[in-house]
């Protein structure tokens, strides 16, 4: 382990794992409910992304955790395998697989998602925090925490879970959000968030202490507001060595040699790459010192934290956004803040589970609601506009379809545009036909392919007799054969048309200058 991470940056770490902290252990918690499995096994994902992924991570930002991406193909994976043990076991296998495809150097494919989608990403989950939040901060607690899917567990979706929050709120809940909300805010301040003394403890701490204390004042003066049950976090309260035993599962590897089991293990083992690969992307390009990330190195330490995960009862883990986002907003340094935040979830829930217990969620919403509208600035969209429709549209389209869907299947529609306007705009620079006094320059750039057939073709029908023509290829790496044809039969007809044409840069055998 790099010795600087103990240095300087220690405090900066220090502080931010806190941050970290308080935004996992909702997320850990609300996606193990969601994905059908026992509560604590999210926390031990958490504790291994954070301990056992940031140790081996070659990221110095991004923070990994179960992720609210796998929910659905966990809850069907543990229904298809018959037991929570089985499923563990293909959790152990897909880490496995995970190591391989990093041993092989599979991260390459991280650097080929198009930077328009990537934005969308970022700027969809930013605003899904924000939307998913406003029914904690109402106190309307009926879907977990860490859904980020629009159709949810409980039959509604995104839109309607608002409206029933507003319709059934908690008026106790109201001040406490934003009591919290305005002292996050506070502390989010430059002058504050520098100060010597008041800048060593987040704001996201204090508005947590100050939930705490406001919904201890109902308890005492204003007991019909007062928030309990499913409006607080909820963690197994481990009492003794025998307890914290029996909440840890072990996998049941019966299943081994059936197809069914690999098939799932092979799912996990994809859907978890892709989703790392592009939260280290993501992560790469909000880290303010705009280091990169051996993509190969962080599937074999998301491969090593998935085994382990497996091993001792805990839910698939991912590099995750929301907590990266966090991460760098509260200012970290070092991988260091990932490695702390995995200790604070071990140590904190084991020694003071009953006092995390006592946490509103409307106090963590506020948390997240900052979280979310910093990744989902309105300047970004602003930006991304300004920078043409072949950003922008692949941009929108992404945000709105992970909105609408959910993370997997949206980025999978925005690759898909984000790729079409890559071929667009290569398909529209590699030809270029320019006039000027009778004479044309038809210039070939970079990789012009069959694809580039057709517009070629019809810009050549249209040199009028008479003409002097130049092709010119000095600037292109690859000329397709079908392109090599299409200027070999120009060359071939320009005498009945009276066209003169001058060869310049070629260097494979086309026609003669004429």
């Amino acid at each position: 382990m790099d010795n600087s991470l103990f240095g300087s940056n220690l405090k900066y770490d220090l502080k931010s794992s806190l941050v970290v902290f308080l935004v996992a252990l909702p997320l850990c918690l609300g996606i193990a409910i969601a994905s059908g499995a026992p509560p604590m096994s999210g926390l031990i994902a958490g504790i291994i992304g954070g301990i056992v992924v940031g140790s081996f991570s070659g990221s110095h930002v991004s923070v990994s955790g179960p992720a609210a991406g796998l929910t659905v193909i966990v809850l069907d994976a543990i229904s298809s395998l018959g037991t929570f043990e089985l499923f563990l076991a293909a959790v152990v296998a897909a880490g496995l697989i995970q190591m391989i495809l990093g041993f092989l150097k599979a991260g390459v494919l991280g650097y080929y998602f198009p930077h328009s989608v990537i934005k969308g990403m970022l700027t969809a989950i930013g605003l899904i925090l924000i939307l998913k939040q406003i029914p904690h901060a109402l106190g309307y607690d009926k879907d977990t925490m860490g859904d980020e899917t629009f159709l949810q567990a409980d039959s509604h979706n995104t839109i309607t879970e608002i409206w029933y929050a507003f319709k059934y709120f908690s008026p106790g809940a109201i001040p406490i959000v934003l009591i919290s909300l305005g002292i996050i805010l506070f502390f989010d301040r430059p002058q504050i968030k520098n100060h010597k003394v008041l800048g060593l403890i987040p704001g996201a701490l204090w508005a947590v202490i100050g939930g705490i204390l406001i919904n201890q004042f109902y308890g005492t003066f204003i007991t019909s507001w007062q928030l309990d049950g499913e409006h607080l976090v909820s963690i197994p309260v481990v009492d003794s060595l025998t307890s914290l035993g029996g909440l840890v599962t072990f996998p049941d590897f019966g299943l081994l040699t059936s197809p069914e089991f690999w098939i799932i293990a092979v799912t996990i083992a994809i859907i978890a790459s892709i989703e790392t690969l592009l939260c280290l992307e993501a992560g790469d390009k909000m880290d303010p010192y705009k280091r990169l990330s051996p993509s190969s190195k962080e599937l074999v330490a998301q491969g090593i934290g998935n085994t382990v995960s497996g091993l001792i009862g805990g839910l698939p883990v991912t590099a995750v956004i929301v907590r990266t986002s966090a991460n760098i907003n509260s200012g970290a340094k070092t991988k260091l803040s990932a490695i702390l935040h995995g200790v604070l979830l071990l140590v904190l829930v084991i020694g003071i589970a009953s006092i995390l217990n006592l946490i509103p969620l409307s106090c963590l919403a506020a948390v997240l609601f900052v979280v979310g509208y910093k990744l989902a600035k309105p300047s970004l969209f602003i930006n991304e506009y300004k920078k043409g429709i072949n950003q922008f549209l692949p941009f929108i389209v992404t945000v709105i379809a992970i909105l609408f869907t959910d993370l997997l299947v949206g980025i999978g529609i925005g690759m898909i545009f984000g790729i079409f306007f890559v071929i667009r705009t290569n398909y529209q620079r590699s030809v270029i036909v320019t006039e000027l006094k009778g004479s044309y320059l038809v210039k070939l750039q970079k990789d012009v392919s069959f694809l580039n057939k057709a517009p070629l073709m019809k810009k050549l029908s249209e040199i009028p007799s008479g003409s002097e023509v130049i092709l010119n290829a000095t600037k292109a790496r690859f000329i397709d054969h079908d392109i090599q044809e299409v200027l070999n039969d120009f060359i071939d007809s320009s005498p009945d048309k009276n066209i003169t044409v001058t060869i310049e840069g070629f260097n494979f055998n086309l026609n003669k200058t004429i």
